[in-house]
């Protein structure tokens, strides 16, 4: 099925822009990287040449083994592809690039000297191998960064495309039943394309669950793939234990609960291993929320740990669909979890941030918006008592502060409290402020 995304818009513009370079678009795992680009190729061009790296045949290892130059590499894709590589109308694309690395590095030289062909790749684990020391052709091409499908792009597939362009434009659903009922579906199913599309052809929930297994024994296999010894060790024991971090809502990461006496120099390697795999989000606290940049007064050694997909991490968590789609249940039973890890995926690939006040005071999330900051609460019910929210706008006093919950939506002295099932009106509240 098509599975429409925001991403195309960016596409587009890349295509058009007068100073294009080859364009990157990353993202982890299972996204729809592929799908987008290939979906991009057939509707805009005339041919795609599509070369498939993690998967190279021996032609295409031994044709960036001898040459990178772009000219020698366009001519031998003609002959195996059977087609005329044309700047105007063909499209190349280089897909799981990272997986040869002298491939990565033929980009600059396309850049440097065939600037006018299209070319588009798709990086995943990219940076793992910036890290280990593969050339990277830095300032010669064009980043894109591609999220799991957010609720809006969920809501179009699943039919509400009228109700999102409606609610959009006049800032309130006319009807709220269904976005209420299509948001429990989509904390069941997440954001993967794969998922989703299953869930909207057959509604089979094992169907679901066996796709969602699949993808997540995909990233375990990436561990033992690119990693050996203690090192791997140490991913699959953080991994291990990513259930119990987030069950702990309220409190930075916990060592502790990876193994008993665990240290952070002992795993600090295989976190930040996790989150260049795109595998987890990586959330700081801040202890200034009236200072700019927020990234300045962040605390390297207090931070959060949100995984890359809501389904995802249900299924990780083991908590069954069916507390979720019977009558919210899901929000009393685990004290807003499933929301928070929501609420941040609708959020990304904003950099967020979480300040408390040493105290008995915590606000989910704090983004910077151009020269505004703004502290976002997250409740996952009707009841939005927030002494934490009330403590930072008393302390900072922001221009103006917004509350996720299950309420209405309404405005009151610089608050917006957005409905979870409206996340997607959040761009437009926050750029008329």
């Amino acid at each position: 099925m098509l599975l429409e995304r925001n991403l195309m818009r960016n596409l587009i513009d890349w295509r058009s822009g007068k100073k294009r370079k080859p364009l990157i678009l990353e993202g982890a795992r299972q996204v729809g990287k592929t799908y987008i680009l290939e979906e991009f190729g057939r509707r805009y061009y005339k041919n795609t040449v599509y070369v498939n790296m993690e998967n190279a045949s021996g032609e295409i290892k031994a044709l960036f083994s001898d040459s990178i130059d772009p000219k020698k590499i366009i001519a031998a894709l003609e002959l195996m592809s059977g087609m005329k590589i044309r700047p105007d109308d063909t499209l190349i694309f280089f897909d799981e690039i990272q997986e040869l690395p002298r491939a990565l590095t033929s980009l600059k030289y396309f850049y440097e000297s065939c600037p006018q062909y299209n070319l588009v790749s798709s990086g995943s684990l990219l940076g793992l191998f910036i890290h280990a020391g593969t050339s990277f052709p830095v300032g010669k091409v064009d980043f894109l960064h591609l999220e799991p499908m957010n609720f809006e792009e969920f809501l179009i597939a699943s039919g509400q495309e009228k109700l999102v362009e409606q609610t959009k434009n006049d800032g309130q659903p006319l009807l709220t039943a269904p976005l209420k009922e299509q948001l429990n579906y989509y904390l069941v199913t997440g954001g993967m394309p794969e998922v989703v599309a299953s869930w909207i052809e057959s509604r089979d929930l094992k169907s679901v669950e066996k796709i969602q297994n699949s993808i997540l024994l995909a990233y375990l296999h990436d561990f033992s793939k690119h990693t050996a010894g203690m090192m791997a060790t140490r991913i699959r024991q953080v991994w291990e234990s990513l259930a119990s971090q987030f069950a702990k809502r309220g409190n930075k990461f916990i060592y502790g609960l990876i193994k008993e006496g665990a240290r952070a120099r002992e795993y600090e390697l295989a976190i930040q291993w996790l989150v260049d795999s795109g595998v987890v989000r990586k959330v700081y606290r801040v202890d200034r929320g009236d200072r700019l940049p927020l990234e300045a007064y962040k605390d390297v050694n207090a931070f959060k740990l949100y995984f890359v997909d809501v389904g995802l991490f249900r299924h990780l968590a083991k908590i069954p669909a069916s507390v979720i789609l019977n009558k919210n249940a899901i929000f009393d039973e685990f004290n807003g979890l499933i929301a928070e890890q929501y609420v941040l995926q609708e959020l990304a690939p904003r950099k967020l941030f979480f300040w408390d006040s040493g105290a008995a005071s915590e606000v989910d999330f704090v983004v910077q918006l151009d020269e505004k900051i703004v502290p976002i609460e997250v409740k996952s019910g009707e009841n939005v008592k927030a002494k934490s929210l009330r403590v930072y706008r008393d302390k900072f006093r922001p221009e103006v502060s917004i509350r996720f919950s299950l309420k209405d939506f309404h405005f009151r002295d610089g608050l917006f409290n957005i409905p979870l099932y409206m996340s997607f009106v959040f761009n437009r509240i926050v750029g008329e402020v």
